[in-house]
């Protein structure tokens, strides 16, 4: 018998509604005590929703309240203001040309 290999979790983005390996998504998870976050470890305790590492994604999920479906909360403007800037700071501004 053949072993089926490992098998690696997929998860959709809430930005784009591609699926990916978890480990190329960004989760984002809300717990109660503490807001909305970003979960860098992926294990955070708490109800999560993952995005692209792609500015478009987090545009798309931030904008259009998709991400704000997935968690099954509110976002505030503090707090999308945090994950608009982190996506900004790691992905690149989309306005801004390459060599600027």
């Amino acid at each position: 018998m053949r072993g089926r290999g490992i098998r690696i979790p997929q998860r959709t983005c809430v930005g784009c509604r591609h699926v990916r390996p978890k480990r190329e998504m960004i989760r984002v998870v809300r717990v109660p005590e503490a807001g909305v976050q970003i979960d860098p470890t992926g294990k955070r305790a708490g109800r999560g929703a993952y995005v692209c590492p792609q500015v478009a994604c987090w545009e798309a999920a931030l904008k259009r309240g998709r991400l704000q479906r997935a968690l099954r909360t509110h976002l505030t403007p503090q707090e999308e203001e945090v994950l608009m800037a982190f996506s900004a700071s790691r992905f690149g501004d989309p306005g801004q040309k390459d060599g600027e």
